[in-house]
């Protein structure tokens, strides 16, 4: 009689649990679609709340990315972050980006930081070690993409 009764209540603890996950995702999802809301990714990680959290507390900053086709996208960093740190929210912003339209796709990162770099007020970024604050690099800045090829001829001419 006793395992009868465990059974039944791991039926019905089962049963509410998925009942609450499914509660809970149906409140998510509204959540999701309210415009007021609409910088949140669709599957949000914590680490993107608690940026955008950060973001609202004014202890982190928004930066627009411009890339070389004339689009741009919003990336937040905290106010403390580095180079490397932008560089790393952009990688992720870009994957992310990419998934939703295309689905995967591989991009070489390290291509892409050996031949481009970034820029802000025709400022080169190269120090990955470097806080943004040091370049000028502030809540709604931009920062572009800048093709390291001038700069490799430019060496070479010397």
């Amino acid at each position: 009689m006793e395992s009868g009764a465990k059974e039944e209540e791991k039926v019905m603890g089962y049963n509410s649990k998925n009942v609450k996950k499914a509660a809970l995702h149906s409140t998510l999802t509204a959540l999701l679609d309210d415009p007021i809301l609409a910088d949140i990714p669709k599957k949000p990680s914590l680490s993107d709340v608690d940026a955008l959290i950060n973001l609202e507390l004014g202890s982190a900053m928004c930066i627009s990315i411009l890339k070389l086709d004339g689009t741009s996208f919003d990336v937040a960093v905290m106010n403390s972050a580095t180079v490397k740190d932008l560089k790393l929210a952009i990688k992720k912003k870009v994957v992310e980006l990419e998934q939703s339209k295309m689905g995967h796709r591989h991009i070489s990162w390290r291509y892409v930081w050996a031949n481009f770099c970034l820029a802000h007020h025709n400022e080169k970024l190269l120090d990955d070690g470097a806080a943004l604050q040091g370049f000028g690099v502030r809540n709604n800045s931009l920062v572009h993409f800048f093709t390291l090829y001038c700069l490799k001829r430019f060496w070479e001419t010397f």
